[in-house]
């Protein structure tokens, strides 16, 4: 960018730090989003893993037969326990994602919690 001949050296010395220093700025603004791309990809690939182990079924557990003992049996039997319904496991209720505010700069944030909770919660 060149200037008008008449521009004062002070004002023509201020521009060119300000130049240099949005330089540096833009640079390390840079290097930030490397290093929150790369954080982001290593949480996603983790994500990924713990919800593969999440829905992958459990391995069958083996009960050994209890031990073969001579003691006598017991001269009242033992009252039938009542049978209780089993219960079917749930999942704990997740939060929705925050509303989007509108804010470019908090977008990135939004779009993960809402991948995340797609994720956790396909149903």
């Amino acid at each position: 960018m060149s200037l008008p001949a008449d521009t004062l050296p002070a004002v023509a010395d201020t521009l060119g730090y300000l130049q240099h220093h949005l330089q540096e700025l833009t640079e390390r603004q840079n290097a930030s989003e490397h290093i929150i791309n790369n954080t982001l990809a290593g949480l996603t690939a983790q994500i990924q893993q713990f919800t593969q182990l999440m829905t992958s079924p459990a391995p069958a557990l083996t009960v050994a037969p209890p031990p073969v003992t001579t003691s006598p049996p017991p001269v009242n039997p033992p009252s039938p326990v009542p049978s209780t319904p089993t219960k079917q496991r749930t999942r704990p209720k997740l939060p929705s994602p925050p509303d989007f505010s509108g804010e470019q700069t908090s977008g990135r944030a939004f779009l993960n919690s809402c991948m995340l909770y797609l994720r956790l919660a396909p149903e």
